[in-house]
């Protein structure tokens, strides 16, 4: 979806995607999440570069970033400052090293931002693929309000897996192509959806 970007990701021969989560989990690695751009992220990237106003100029975070494709759009589009955040330190990795490729400047802001670890402060939260999972997706909804309430936006991209909360702003949708390595099907829909006014 974003060919302007240049991101390393595992191929879906790759051991990586082979190995079985309690493989990981035996090795203490979280599953690689970070490893390819997810429907929702790429939705988001495209988003950004096709409407590159929504960040030009503006502190931009991406929540839970994985290999960073969001973040990396940021930047592409003069982002102010970018900061990429992931609970996998491996991710953080990748995402500084898709950044490094594409000669783009991120930092990183490292920890569980639900669990208190400290958010930069920033005008434009983006949040990838990240309303999974019912308990998870409430916890990220509160943490996104109080950053909405402090002035910030937020944008979340999602390939209909049922969590995003209504009432919603949508922003865009997409038709993104899909491996079956990851996904049931060859493409997805994904929607950008916006909390919060700029």
């Amino acid at each position: 979806m974003t060919p302007e970007l240049r991101v390393w990701q595992a191929t879906a021969r790759a051991p990586i995607w082979e190995a079985t989560e309690a493989e990981l989990e035996a090795q203490r690695l979280p599953p690689p999440f970070w490893a390819f751009p997810w429907a929702g992220g790429q939705a988001l990237a495209r988003f950004l570069m096709d409407a590159p106003e929504h960040a030009a100029g503006r502190r931009v975070l991406a929540f839970g970033c994985g290999g960073g494709l969001e973040a990396l759009a940021a930047a592409r589009v003069g982002a102010a400052e970018v900061w990429a955040n992931d609970v996998d330190p491996v991710a953080l990795v990748a995402a500084s090293m898709n950044a490094e490729a594409n000669g783009l400047s991120l930092r990183v802001a490292p920890g569980d931002l639900l669990d208190g670890a400290p958010a930069p402060p920033v005008d434009l939260i983006l949040v990838g693929d990240a309303f999974y999972e019912r308990a998870l997706s409430a916890r990220i909804l509160r943490w996104l309000e109080g950053q909405v309430a402090r002035g910030a936006e937020a944008l979340i991209g999602d390939a209909g897996r049922g969590m995003v909360p209504d009432g919603l702003r949508r922003m865009a949708v997409h038709e993104v192509p899909t491996p079956r390595a990851l996904e049931d099907r060859d493409a997805r829909m994904a929607s950008v959806w916006r909390l919060g006014r700029r």
